[in-house]
Parts: structure tokens; C-alpha cells; sequence
């Protein structure tokens, strides 16, 4: 029986600050793509701080008194589940409690940076000129990917240097320490114990001794950070040595990232998307990845491309606003929703298109952002949840999420007092609530 596609970085949407809706993801080049407003009730994620320092390791011995006996207990679990003794001695002697990691995984951020403010980093002038150069390094074993599992090799390299800056910083936690603590001490013990057993049964494989199994403090490993239950289901031994390598083998890495996302619904020789125009008179309304219809309807409605104004033929096919109607539109097809999968932040896989079309010499982002607007904090989202709700636009139970219910409860808002209700929060729209 084929296994349910699961996100390569899901662990860290799990550990850091999820909330009710669809899931919130984090890479670590970028520790993470946050946004004020958006598509997605996920992209509120959560920053965190350097991974691991030295003041870190010397405070191992902090570990609580009974960590020790769960391990014990877990290491039994483990050999009922047939990992043999040999890798039981070789990847759990020596484990530590890592009080950092529990330090990061309850770490809740108050603010969070607009999607320009991401966008600027993860699509920096720096990561595109060395997206370039990455990409005639390893041309040939690009191509030769692309060939294999029809996803472009700019979009693999973009994703190599969105999720750990080309290699540059994919952690330098032990994922079984990191994975142990979490499942001692975490929010998700259960999925990080799950993600714990991986590990061992990746390292009896043979693909990876322990001490070379790194990655970020939630458990994502490598460089395009795979999750070990991902690593099991999609990784690839793209060099043909036997192993499967996404730390130390470029070829592992880029058939590993293509085959996740081959597996995810990425239909070749389609564009992930294409920034648009819209009419003055768009119903804003329409702008959620939930709402799909084939290109020729958008067409209709007069969206029309910023560079010719056709649009890509896709059967299914979105209109998203990440700022408003102040801020660039964008048509996303099926390519779009698979990078999705892989991170499910409408901002993260943005900028992974945007990159790719950099990396490929293609235009990047035409419209501006409203950079002006202040971005609301999480308490002021919440405030203006309160608001609506106090004024009849139901929206739920105040979070301080931005989801899908919020921005329809502040569109009819919006409309209410004469203002284009494109569901985009911000301060001054929080004031005028508050009167």
C-alpha cells in the first residue's frame, strides 16, 4: 500500500507553534517564511534563534532525572520493532537531553515578518547569483533529474537554496537527540517518537552512520530537509552508490527533492504559475487556493499575465493576493499546490517559484508590495478578531491566525464601510474596528 504524501519538513509545521488549519512549516536557510496576511491559515510561522550553541552542549547535563528511563524504555520498544543491537549501541549510547530544543520548540514569537520582508530574504540578489552558479555546477546532474522526474532543475535548485541556503545551514543538531527530546519533552511527543523510529530503521539501512545524521532542532535533516518518514518514502540513491545520502551526495539530494515533488502531483511541462493583472472590479473574495478554476474562466473575468496577458492553461487554477489588492496578484496551477506539499506556506512556495524563475534568467515579482503597511502581531490579529466578532462578522474563535474564516469575517467588514475587501489586515483597518 502506497504511503500518504507527507510534507519533507512536516515535523518542524508540527513543532513550531501550529495552530488549527492547515498546517505551518519552517525551513532552515530562512527559520521561517512569515507573514502578516495571506492565503493560508499556516503561514503564521515561527522564528526561532540560532540552533545550537556552545553554551548549549555544556547544559546536556540538565536533562530531567527520568530522561534516562525513558530512553531505556524507547530502546526496547525499538528492538521489538527488529532494530538489532548494533545500531541500538551505535545511535542511542550517548544520547542527550537537549534543553535547547525544548527552549525553541515553546518558543512563540509575538511579530512576524510581512511576505516582502520573507521574500526579500529568501529571494535575496546573493541566492539567486549563487542559485546560478550551483546550478552550472551540477548541471548535468540536474538535467539529468529533470529527464527523469519532469521537475526543472531550477525549481530543485531553488528549493536546495530556499531550504538550507545550498547546503550552507541545514543545522548541526543530532536529529536522534533533537527527535528524542522532543519525543520526551515536546508539544507532539507522540509524531516526534514516531519520526525517533525512523531514524533508527534509516541507520540500519545502512544509508547514514549517526553521527552524520544532522539537521535542524525539529528533526529535519539535510540538505533540502527531509524528515526521517519522508527521508524512508521518497528519499533516492541518485549517485548509485547503495545509499541514500541528502547530506553529503549533490546527485542524492536533487533526485530525492525532484522525486518528492514528482510524488506530490507536479505535472511536467506546466509552470507553476504566472503573475497577473486584475480588474479594478475583482471580486477579492476568490483569492484562496480553495477556490480553482480552469485559466479560460479566470481569463473571463479579465486576469490577464503582467508580461503578454496570456495565462497558462491550467485545468485548475488559483488567483492569490498575498498583500491585498495593493500589493502583486498571482494564477498558481497544480505545480504550485505540489511545492505546497512540500511546505505548506503560500509564501514559501512563492518563493521557491520566484527564485526558480531567477535562477533560470526569467522575470522575477513585477508589482510591488505595500511596504509601507505595518504588519499586525499576533495579539493584534487577535484583537481584531475580537472586533469582528463584537460587530457580527463571525469569524470564530479568536487564535491570532489569519485563516480562511478571518479573512471572510474582515472582507464583509470591508465591504461594510466602502473599502475594496480584499481580506488584507491591517493596522489602520485594526483602528478603525476599534472606535
Amino acid at each position: 500500500m502506497m504511503r500518504q504524501i507527507l510534507p519533507a519538513t512536516f515535523l518542524v509545521a508540527l513543532l513550531a507553534g501550529c495552530q488549527s488549519g492547515p498546517v505551518q512549516e519552517a525551513s532552515a536557510a530562512d527559520r521561517s517564511p512569515e507573514v502578516a496576511s495571506g492565503q493560508a491559515a499556516s503561514e503564521q510561522d515561527v522564528e526561532t534563534s540560532p540552533e545550537s550553541s556552545a553554551d548549549d552542549r555544556s547544559n546536556s547535563e540538565a536533562a530531567p532525572a527520568d530522561f534516562n528511563a525513558w530512553l531505556a524504555n524507547f530502546r526496547r520498544e525499538a528492538r521489538s520493532e527488529g532494530i538489532s543491537e548494533r545500531t541500538l549501541a551505535r545511535a542511542l549510547d550517548g544520547v542527550r537531553y537537549r534543553p535547547r530544543v525544548i527552549e525553541l520548540d515553546r518558543s512563540q514569537p509575538e511579530f512576524v515578518r510581512p511576505i516582502w520582508q520573507y521574500l526579500d530574504s529568501a529571494v535575496s540578489s546573493a541566492r539567486i547569483q549563487q542559485g546560478r552558479a550551483k546550478l552550472a555546477e551540477h548541471r548535468d546532474t540536474a538535467r539529468r533529474m529533470e529527464e527523469r522526474y519532469g521537475v526543472p532543475a531550477e525549481i530543485i535548485v531553488a528549493i536546495w537554496g530556499i531550504e538550507s541556503n545550498y547546503g550552507g545551514n541545514f543545522g548541526d543538531f543530532s536529529t536522534l537527540e533533537a527527535l528524542a527530546t522532543l519525543a520526551f519533552d515536546g508539544r507532539r511527543s507522540d509524531f516526534a517518537r514516531g519520526e525517533l523510529m525512523a531514524a533508527l530503521r534509516i541507520i540500519e539501512t545502512g544509508d547514514i552512520p549517526p553521527e552524520r545524521m544532522v539537521g535542524s532542532w525539529a528533526g529535519a535533516m539535510g540538505h533540502t530537509q527531509f524528515i526521517p518518514s519522508s527521508f524512508e518514502a521518497y528519499a533516492v540513491d541518485g549517485d548509485g552508490d547503495g545509499r541514500r545520502d541528502i547530506w553529503g551526495s549533490i546527485p542524492d539530494v536533487m533526485a530525492s527533492t525532484a522525486n518528492y515533488l514528482a510524488r506530490a502531483g507536479w505535472q511536467t511541462g506546466q509552470p507553476w504559475g504566472v503573475e497577473v493583472r486584475l480588474p479594478d472590479d475583482f471580486d477579492y473574495a476568490q483569492t484562496e487556493l480553495t477556490t480553482r478554476r480552469a485559466s479560460r474562466e479566470w481569463a473571463a473575468q479579465g486576469v490577464r499575465g503582467v508580461s503578454d496577458g496570456a495565462l497558462p492553461e491550467f485545468a485548475e487554477a488559483s488567483v492569490i493576493a498575498p498583500a491585498g489588492a495593493d500589493g502583486p496578484a498571482f494564477l498558481v496551477g497544480p505545480n504550485f499546490r505540489a511545492i505546497l506539499r512540500y511546505n505548506n506556506a503560500t509564501s514559501y512556495a512563492l518563493a521557491v517559484g520566484t527564485l526558480a524563475n531567477e535562477i533560470a534568467g526569467r522575470n522575477g515579482i513585477h508589482g510591488s508590495w505595500p511596504r509601507g503597511e505595518e504588519p499586525l502581531s499576533r495579539s493584534q490579529v487577535r484583537e481584531m478578531q475580537q472586533a469582528l466578532n463584537a460587530r457580527g462578522f463571525d469569524v470564530g474563535t479568536p487564535d491570532g491566525i489569519m485563516g480562511p474564516n478571518t479573512r471572510r469575517g474582515l472582507r464583509s467588514y470591508q465591504r461594510s464601510i466602502g473599502v475594496t475587501p480584499d481580506g488584507f489586515a491591517t493596522v489602520s483597518l485594526l483602528q478603525r474596528l476599534q472606535r
